[in-house]
């Protein structure tokens, strides 16, 4: 068995070798320069269908990578973290950080051959601000935006906001004419934005076609001719979809299939530690109301009941570290002096005890399928360690669903009192995390209901110095580890199988990737 804890460091510089600047190169760097018109053909295993391919709206990475290659925001944020301008050519900032004004980058097309034009970012906002969008509320952040020109658009938001240039990343730029002519809906079934790959077919359950946009603005890329996502929820078939190369590169393996991996010829391992935090999450908001839950010694308790190092040892072979809170190791702002809850189930029963149940209880719990490596396992270990504190199921197992339709109840925010997920960012802080998993009603992931932690993230939002934010990060991390809304678990290792007739592929830590740079053998 392979234990990871101590080769961090080691892993972290190998990261840092497979994903700097654009120049680097991934596996099969060897083999000659890449081509100066789009060639090939690049096939990517997905781990799950996704929910959506319009960027808005795409409750989890495999559906936000799909969409990621269609659509650009104004801003980008490089592999340093380091926000860069996109289809914004410049912004300016009022002195009370309240008003953006931005030039538009000239020479943009859309997918359906309109220019780009000030308009264009007026009807992005409109249609991202829909509620039917799962992250609506990132637009809803904006309270207003102005075409002041054909190139020149006003944003006006309530009050400062630290991130807001990096959120921008995140942003789908559509054109206007198309929105008023099919609206949300319609760029749920054929999205048009100005990223280098166009839509091309979506045959829910085999596959998802791109193809290289021949009018994109940046000279000399894309430098694939067409992309194919294939949805594989079986890690088994993804394996061998990448050993046969049915499939050029697969996401979400384990260490021991990484181990399989090893072994074959035209397939290399990339390992990476990954900026993203697995949890079981409590409910006060719906469903959990009026359950033990609501007493944070039971929510203490069942963090002590939960041996994290045991899963990460039998289930994830060591390729983890416990997590000690929703503030990532990898973001700005973890306090590290917070150590992960020890596994001491005697303390958790004198804590349920304390709190009037000294023989336990019942309560209901969820968990997606599909979605994220060994996860059905680890939500079936994390039943069995509360069953030894005396917290059964209801009905006596696990409700596992397809995630498809687990988010979509999570988004309803209908799954049960006690429901397994994870989260990450592409942001290189915790911001976005702690908004979309804490901010009560206004989040579409949410199921915890925290006055103070609500305000404590709307403070770090307005602050614009970053060693004070690390100051209330930090604040902030103390409080959900002493008054939890999740059984804190564990921050994986990401292991992907690359054929080495691919290059320049650099996955970066939230498992999202970008795919205009890259190229093939013919």
């Amino acid at each position: 068995m392979r234990r990871y804890h101590g080769a961090i460091l080691a892993v972290i510089a190998l990261v840092a070798a497979a994903c700097g600047g654009g120049g680097q190169q991934g596996p099969g760097q060897d083999t000659g320069a890449p081509p100066v018109e789009p060639t090939g053909e690049l096939t990517l295993a997905l781990s799950t269908e996704p929910n959506s391919i319009y960027w808005p709206n795409t409750a989890e990475r495999n559906a936000s990578n799909v969409a990621a290659q269609m659509f650009e925001g104004p801003t980008w944020i490089d592999n340093d973290g380091r926000v860069q301008p996109l289809l914004a050519e410049s912004w300016e900032v009022s002195e009370d950080g309240m008003v953006y004004t931005f030039t538009l980058r000239e020479g943009v097309t859309f997918h359906d051959g309109d220019a780009m034009d000030a308009e264009d970012w007026v009807a992005s906002w409109k249609a991202g601000s829909e509620e039917s969008n799962a992250y609506a509320y990132q637009y809803q952040r904006v309270e207003s935006v102005e075409a002041v020109d054909d190139m020149t658009v006003r944003m006006e938001l309530p009050k400062p906001s630290a991130l807001f240039p990096l959120e921008l990343a995140t942003w789908a730029i559509i054109p206007s004419g198309y929105y008023e002519e099919v609206g949300v809906k319609g760029l749920e079934r054929e999205p048009v934005g100005t990223g280098p790959f166009r839509f091309v077919s979506w045959d829910r359950g085999d596959r998802i076609v791109l193809e290289a946009f021949d009018d994109y603005w940046q000279e000399g890329f894309p430098k694939v001719k067409r992309v194919v996502f294939r949805p594989i929820p079986e890690s088994s078939t993804r394996l061998a979809a990448v050993q046969t190369g049915e499939v050029d590169i697969a996401q979400r393996f384990s260490a021991e299939e990484a181990a399989t991996l090893e072994q074959a010829t035209d397939v290399e391992v990339l390992t990476y530690p990954v900026d993203r935090v697995y949890y079981i999450a409590f409910n006060n908001m719906t469903t959990g109301k009026g359950t033990p839950l609501e007493d944070v010694r039971v929510r203490q308790a069942l963090n002590y009941a939960v041996d994290k190092e045991a899963i990460i040892d039998s289930i994830l072979d060591g390729a983890a570290i416990p997590a000690t809170g929703l503030i990532s190791g990898s973001s700005v702002g973890q306090d590290p002096s917070i150590q992960p809850y020890p596994y001491d189930p005697e303390r958790a029963r004198e804590l349920l005890a304390e709190a009037g149940h000294p023989d336990g209880f019942e309560v209901g719990m969820a968990c997606p399928t599909g979605a994220y490596t060994n996860f059905e396992e680890v939500c079936q270990a994390v039943a069995g360690y509360l069953e030894d504190v005396g917290v059964t199921l209801e009905g006596g197992e696990i409700q596992f669903m397809e995630s498809g339709q687990y988010w979509d109840l999570e988004a309803k925010k209908q799954l049960p009192p006690l429901f397994g997920d994870s989260w990450s960012s592409t942001l290189p802080e915790s911001l976005e995390r702690l908004r979309g998993a804490m901010l009560a009603d206004r989040a579409d992931f949410s199921a915890w209901e925290d006055p103070w932690v609500i305000d404590m993230i709307g403070r770090i939002g307005r602050t614009m110095d970053q060693e004070e934010r690390i100051q209330l990060y930090q604040e902030l991390h103390r409080h959900m580890y002493e008054d939890p809304p999740f059984i804190y678990l564990y921050e994986p290792f990401a292991f992907e199988g690359v054929n080495v007739r691919v290059h320049d592929y650099a996955p970066r830590g939230a498992e999202d990737y970008f795919l205009k740079g890259v190229w093939v053998d013919a």
